[in-house]
């Protein structure tokens, strides 16, 4: 897939939906009726790119308030999504070791890998940080962990959502309607090309986690160090 067309794609399709006031609000942010559970293996990006983004989405925040921001702890590179989170579902349905074992298999092979973090896009619902990995080590980690997943007799909703082929990380979602639409797009516009730097990827984690990812509601299952080759 070539990133950076699909990533200006995105842009320019939801520019044109924000131009039209056509946002998609997330009415269970911080809701205590939201009881959407599933299970994640992801990636954490480095301190100083945490650091470069929160900066970034202040600047955002002082002309859209009242939106969804992640706060760093909450900040991640989804490498797939094993059971999307849907409400009812919890760890003790499932036993962890199963799905630590078919992890472990799937990363033998796999390298670490750098993931540069430039300029933002969007959707209807959310601004996401584009990610650019420099090799193939995040699809080959991908396409191995489904390929073991469909041999494997356990639950799980790979691809049942959308193939997820990018390396991007979610940073801000919609909430409710704004002050004044004009000035977000300018600031998240003026934004569009920042670099927030990059980072080696050297560990994975499996993790219980809500639909935000939220620190306080995460579950760690396991880590996994990926081998220690030449990136």
């Amino acid at each position: 897939m070539d990133l950076e067309n699909h990533y200006n794609k995105l842009w320019s399709q939801s520019l044109q939906k924000f131009r039209s006031n056509e946002f998609k609000f997330d009415p269970l942010i911080n809701s205590k009726d939201d009881k959407r559970y599933g299970v994640t293996l992801l990636a954490r990006p480095s301190e100083e790119v945490k650091q470069n983004i929160s900066d970034a989405l202040e600047e955002i925040r002082s002309v859209a308030p009242h939106q969804y921001y992640y706060p760093e702890s909450d900040l991640h590179i989804t490498i797939l999504s094993i059971i999307s989170c849907y409400d009812g579902f919890s760890l003790d349905q499932i036993d962890p070791v199963d799905y630590e074992k078919v992890v472990q298999y799937a990363i033998n092979s796999i390298s670490p890998f750098e993931i540069e973090f430039r300029g933002l896009t969007a959707s209807p619902s959310c601004i996401l940080v584009q990610g650019f990995p420099s090799s193939n080590q995040l699809i080959d980690l991908r396409n191995e962990l489904r390929e073991l997943f469909k041999d494997a007799s356990l639950q799980h909703s790979i691809d049942k959502r959308y193939q997820l082929q990018t390396a991007h990380m979610t940073a801000i979602r919609f909430k409710e309607s704004f002050e004044n639409t004009e000035r977000f797009i300018n600031k998240t516009t003026e934004l569009r090309d920042r670099s927030f730097g990059s980072c080696v990827l050297d560990e994975v984690e499996l993790v219980g986690n809500d639909w935000y990812q939220q620190k306080e509601k995460v579950e760690s299952i396991a880590k996994f160090s990926l081998s220690k080759q030449k990136v």
